[in-house]
Parts: C-alpha cells; structure tokens; sequence
C-alpha cells in the first residue's frame, strides 16, 4: 500500500459540508482505504469561483491506499455534488 494525501473540497454549507464529508470516508473505506490523518484546513476564500461559489471548506486527508483504487474512487467523488474538487498526491516514503 501507498502512502497518499488527499486535498477535498466542500460546499461549506454545514449540511452539505457534512454529507461530502460522509461521503468521502465512505467512499475511501469502501475501496479499501486506511484513514492516517484528516486535518480541517477550515472555510476559505476561493482564489477563482467554482460552480459559482466563492467560499470552500478544505480538508486533508493522509491515506495508505493501493494505487488501483483510485480510479474508482475518483468516480465516486466526481457525481457527489457536495465536492467541488479535489486531489490526490502520492507522499514520498
């Protein structure tokens, strides 16, 4: 397994930002997904609007994963509407 972090996106609503981040725990679990670490990075200004909105709440999460599952998961968070965006970045062992 690799060792990832991933940079998530919300809506920061707190009913959606909450669902998102249901969602995205969800989906990581059930692809196999070892949650390390989550750091609430908080509500931010967006440096360009997305969907029309200006605000976003961030969250960062420290992963092992294996590489294969990605995709899916990637899938997963493209048709939740409560993610605007996000990133996974492989972290150097």
């Amino acid at each position: 397994m690799r060792q990832y972090e991933l940079v998530t996106l919300f809506l920061p609503e707190d009913e959606q930002f909450r669902q998102g981040k249901e969602a995205v725990k969800a989906a990581l679990t059930s692809h196999g997904a070892e949650i390390l670490k989550e750091d609430d990075m908080g509500d931010r200004e967006l440096a360009y609007g997305i969907n029309k909105k200006s605000r976003g709440h961030y969250i960062l999460y420290t992963i092992k994963f294996e590489q294969e599952q990605i995709v899916p998961v990637e899938k997963v968070f493209k048709l939740d509407t409560n993610i605007l965006k996000y990133l996974f970045v492989r972290k150097e062992e």
